[in-house]
């Protein structure tokens, strides 16, 4: 049973068709898992009897042959899917009590492919963070450790629960989401596989928004293939969501060929910053290596604006969140203040902000509304919107020159300390440095873990791919992780 747990969720599957596991034993397993994981604070909503339910469902449909790829596979969902009947907070203190009466697009879409959930991942606050530390519901502990270091390593954000948890083998895969480097952050510091798709490709219907032009969920997995066969269940037109694309989703397990023979991979000289770790410029290099000693052409490109990428998507996306959290206000839902004699709805609304929102979320909604403010809108947001477009551009214009995917490092470093970088925020946003520009541009890119640093901790590469073609990526990203030959595992402390 100790073992079922670390199996990937391709292997469950053919395990549980061919009868040689049940789902129950499965979902009991990891259920198990997590009771003896406290120390990682991952999971924070438990819902054992939702999990034992859908299991038992999923082994009538594997006994019926009815049983789609996700059948009977066990997943932790980031707290910020609204899941019906079930705590649904953002990790934020001011959805406090909030439990939806209904269900986000993707975990509709992911419960009708007999998928289990098994409980509610902790995140950062309203997924404002890199590092796990905003949550309401305290820091969530990566399971690596440097060698014998007891130092608590932060497992990235703002899903930290999600990469902690699959990382840990509490769960075959994870929801996350992803709106600066959200998804292939924190899997580049656990050693795991994320992708975030082409915006549009995952609807956002029922995902608690932060910065709805830039917001896109997607999957975290052990590898490659398992969040493909992920992704395809969670893809899918959603006409409850204005900007999901009405577009077929193709079957992106079956086009994981390792075949890139004749494939451009572009390298951006603007990636390598002042000051890049050895470590990570070795990581590239090798990963270059790779892509070519299987087949591929490299090709050094430029994408000139991206040095404008980080302030543009710290002008924008605390302006969307400043437009999104003007709705929790201690009215409808969540908390509410406890109000003095003579206190009117103003003070109510003031206090009920000002005790459930965090630092962090305060900060950038400042930043928002200034931002977006009479006398500053046209220097700050309208020109970051502009810078946007150029960015976007960038891409486009090396797309059109021929190159099929965009190999850059995924983070400037391994996880760091709990604590670390909290004081000083504008350090903490550095970490999105090679992410954000594929959020600003809509484009889909994917963390595949690729190597170890010097003091045994994860870290991977990025591949960043053309719009809607997320089978053409994730097959890219299958060759590389083939060569980098990655399987190592944190020892367990917890």
């Amino acid at each position: 049973m100790t073992e079922l747990p670390k199996m990937k969720i391709a292997e469950a599957r053919d395990a549980l068709r061919k009868g040689d596991v049940t789902a129950i034993e499965l979902t009991e397993a990891c259920l198990k898992a997590i009771d003896g994981a406290g120390p990682l604070n991952a999971f924070v909503h438990h819902t054992p009897e939702i999990a034992t339910e859908q299991a038992r469902a999923a082994d009538a449909r594997v006994k019926a042959g009815d049983a789609p790829a996700l059948c009977g596979i066990p997943l932790g969902i980031k707290d910020l899917f609204c899941t019906k009947g079930v705590p649904s907070q953002a990790a934020s203190r001011i959805l406090q009590g909030f439990r939806p009466e209904y269900e986000s697009t993707v975990t509709s879409q992911l419960f009708d492919a007999g998928a289990v959930m098994l409980g509610k991942l902790n995140m950062d606050e309203f997924a404002m963070g890199s590092s796990n530390e905003t949550s309401t519901y305290g820091d969530v502990v990566n399971p690596w450790r440097a060698g014998n270091d007891e130092t608590k390593l932060t497992p990235g954000g703002s899903s930290g629960g999600s990469a902690a948890a699959v990382a840990a083998d509490l769960c075959l895969g994870a929801t996350g989401t992803d709106t600066g480097g959200s998804i292939r952050q924190p899997a580049a510091f656990t050693g795991i596989t994320g992708i975030k798709p082409t915006y549009g490709r995952c609807s956002r219907w029922g995902i608690v928004a932060f910065a709805s032009s830039l917001d896109q969920a997607g999957p975290m997995a052990k590898d490659v293939r398992d969040a493909a066969i992920l992704l395809q269940a969670m893809c899918g037109h959603d006409p409850k969501d204005s900007t999901s694309a009405d577009l077929p989703v193709p079957d992106f397990e079956s086009m994981l060929t390792g075949d890139i023979k004749g494939k451009v991979i572009g390298i951006p000289r603007e990636y390598r910053m002042d000051g890049m770790p050895d470590e990570i410029e070795a990581l590239w290099s090798e990963g270059r290596k790779m892509l070519q000693d299987a087949g591929a052409e490299l090709r050094d490109i430029s994408l000139p604006h991206t040095k404008y990428a980080l302030p543009a998507y710290y002008v924008i996306a605390p302006a969307e969140a400043s437009s999104n959290l003007a709705r929790y206000d201690g009215v409808r839902y969540g908390h509410r203040a406890t109000l003095s004699q003579g206190d009117g709805i103003t003070e109510m609304y003031e206090k009920t902000r000002a005790e459930g929102f965090g630092d962090e979320v305060k900060r950038r909604v400042m930043i928002g509304t200034y931002v977006l403010s009479a006398g500053f809108y046209d220097a700050y947001y309208n020109r970051a919107r502009k810078v946007r477009t150029l960015i976007k551009r960038d891409f486009e214009t090396v797309f059109a020159e021929g190159i099929d995917a965009i190999l850059t490092p995924a983070t400037p470093s391994s996880a760091f300390a709990l604590g670390q970088e909290q004081a000083d925020p504008v350090q903490m946003y550095l970490n999105d440095v090679f992410t954000v520009t594929v959020n600003l541009a809509g484009l889909p890119g994917i963390a595949v873990p690729a190597g170890l640093d010097r003091k045994g901790l994860p870290l991977g590469l990025q591949l960043i791919g053309r719009p809607w073609e997320e089978g053409d990526l994730l097959n890219t990203a299958y060759a590389l992780e083939r060569a980098a030959g990655f399987v190592d595992k944190p020892a367990k402390w917890w």
